[in-house]
């Protein structure tokens, strides 16, 4: 048992903060998956995922902490939390992703903006200040920034959609709790500031309206490539979400790869791509650092060798 993983779990908790383990050293959940679940224990009436195992009690994560030095996960839904991870960049991403190539990536960092730098600008154009919150920097060198969400607002998690390198955590995601140790490094509070309310002109951006449906004459025989691709991204999704054992990171990548032509002529956004392979890699198993790095590279290699739609 490592004690201080466990004091690191017990101060979560005491916030409110619903808590599960990740495995040791690590960022991927350390409970079963649905393929891997027998139905037993507090899966007897179904399999429970990690969202609704995490928990703020003292004799259960006492117990989970004190069998083993299991690294800790935040599940910011139940706790109430929308999570913004300012990434840094890199040049050295790969469609591996970040586990087994992460010293390679960590050998060369990018000029390009971090995702600090972008969330400054935002709240520039925006007429605000950068918030104060709490704080946690990553090995990497980013930043979490914590915040409650409002009354009767429920976010999912978004990746990009605020800007390059800013994702968000909320329901349906989960992030490494400060005290947690990886092999690149440890999670540490930098400003223990009481968490603030989610600022009241960010979640417009989140979650924006969507556009009021048009009845417009369709011409025919037109074939419509938004139809084409929202059906494509569906297919290669579902493909993604039931890819074997041990082929999940190259499923998403040929995956993502194929639909990077819809994205590169036009006939849907990339961010909703990026967004919907995100939700079905991490569905899979995958980190979301690993999806995130292989979703762009696959996407960015699409739209290098797309051909024009005519001859496609």
């Amino acid at each position: 048992m490592s004690a201080h993983l466990l004091a690191a779990a017990l101060t979560a908790a005491a916030h409110g903060w619903p808590v599960f383990p990740l495995r040791p050293g690590q960022k991927r959940p350390a409970l079963h998956g649905e393929e891997q679940c027998t139905v037993t224990g507090p899966c007897a009436d179904g399999h429970v995922k990690w969202e609704q195992r995490a928990t703020t009690n003292p004799d259960v994560i006492t117990r989970c902490w004190t069998h083993k030095p299991y690294s800790i996960g935040i599940a910011t839904g139940p706790a109430g939390l929308i999570v913004i991870d300012l990434d840094t960049p890199n040049l050295n991403r790969s469609v591996h992703g970040v586990g087994e190539h992460q010293g390679a990536a960590d050998e060369g960092k990018s000029d390009a903006p971090d995702g600090a730098a972008t969330l400054r600008a935002l709240c520039e154009r925006a007429g605000q200040a950068v918030p104060t919150t709490y704080r946690v920097r990553t090995p990497s060198g980013g930043e979490h920034l914590y915040f409650t969400a409002p009354d009767g607002l429920r976010l999912g998690n978004t990746a990009g959609r605020l800007g390059p390198l800013i994702d968000t955590r909320a329901h349906g995601g989960y992030v490494v709790a400060p005290g947690s140790t990886t092999r690149t490094g440890v999670y540490e509070v930098t400003d223990p500031a009481p968490v603030a309310e989610l600022p009241s002109w960010l979640p417009a951006l989140l979650n924006p309206p969507k556009p009021t449906a048009r009845v417009v004459p369709l011409p025919l025989p037109a074939i419509s490539g938004t139809l084409a691709a929202n059906a494509a991204l569906d297919r290669e999704c579902d493909t993604v979400r039931t890819a074997p054992p041990k082929q999940a990171n190259n499923t998403l990548n040929r995956s993502a790869f194929k639909v990077g032509r819809f994205v590169a002529w036009g006939d849907i956004p990339r961010h909703e791509v990026e967004e919907a392979f995100q939700a079905a890699g991490e569905a899979r198993g995958l980190t979301v650092a690993e999806c995130r790095a292989t979703i762009r590279s696959a996407l960015d290699s699409s739209a290098r060798t797309v051909r024009a739609r005519e001859t496609a």
